[in-house]
């Protein structure tokens, strides 16, 4: 090992815990985040008599968006 890789390795902190309340938080978070779409979908279904598109879109969109800002925020975090 270098020298400059030694010192780097001095100078670096331990990895942070992750809260399980901040777990939860994310769940919570998913789940709400969730629900909200797919009843916007169902809105936009009713409305425009597009069965199951706005449904999976919702779906798609709130399940997916949650879980990428919650990987972020665990990411961050660590």
């Amino acid at each position: 090992m270098t020298d400059a890789r030694k010192d780097a390795d001095r100078g670096a902190s331990p990895p942070r815990e992750v809260s399980p309340w901040a777990l939860a938080g994310l769940g919570m978070q998913f789940v709400v985040a969730l629900l909200c779409f797919v009843y916007a979908g169902n809105w936009v279904d009713a409305r425009f008599h597009t069965a199951p598109v706005g449904l999976l879109v919702g779906v798609f969109v709130g399940g997916g968006g949650s879980f990428v800002l919650g990987v972020r925020r665990i990411m961050r975090q660590s």
